[in-house]
């Protein structure tokens, strides 16, 4: 069975939202083995200078890098936009290079570490829209189900 690993910045505040991870965690549960690591940014002061967020960035990607495992997917704006069906198929991506385990990272709210993107084998983004960074992860487990709807050929995925 595959991993799945989510390594993310920042913990879910609003019950709502961890209601929807749980729910979403759950239905995983029969296609994968789900991973999901909160991770503590690095504290910034009120109005961050351009150096401070670069060191805190440096320093939450050291922390990412240590306990990636397997296919990196880094989430980042810049990143590669898939179609439902696209993002299906990289899922099984890494299965053709040996892989069981495909590490998902959401960084802090100032993103991600210029090292973590470049290391990353995949850099993707969810849209082009601003959406709040907590819900990134809502919406990251359900195109993860959605994906494997696709694969196993479920009517989910309309």
């Amino acid at each position: 069975m595959q991993t799945i690993q989510i390594l993310a910045y920042g913990k879910l505040k609003e019950s709502y939202l961890r209601e929807a991870c749980a729910e979403y965690q759950k239905r995983l549960s029969k296609n994968c083995k789900l991973q999901v690591t909160d991770l503590e940014p690095v504290a910034l002061s009120e109005n961050p200078s351009e150096k401070e967020i670069k060191s805190a960035l440096e320093k939450e990607g050291d922390n990412i890098l240590k306990r990636k495992k397997g296919f990196m997917v880094a989430l980042c704006i810049e990143g590669k936009q898939y179609e439902s069906s696209e993002f299906a198929k990289l899922l099984t991506k890494p299965a053709m290079y040996g892989e069981s385990t495909i590490t998902f990272v959401i960084g802090s709210s100032y993103g991600l570490s210029q090292v973590v993107k470049k290391e990353a084998d995949v850099c993707f983004s969810m849209s082009k829209m601003t959406f709040p960074h907590q819900l990134a992860r809502v919406m990251l487990l359900e195109q993860i189900y959605r994906g494997y709807q696709i694969i196993s050929g479920t009517k989910y995925h309309k």
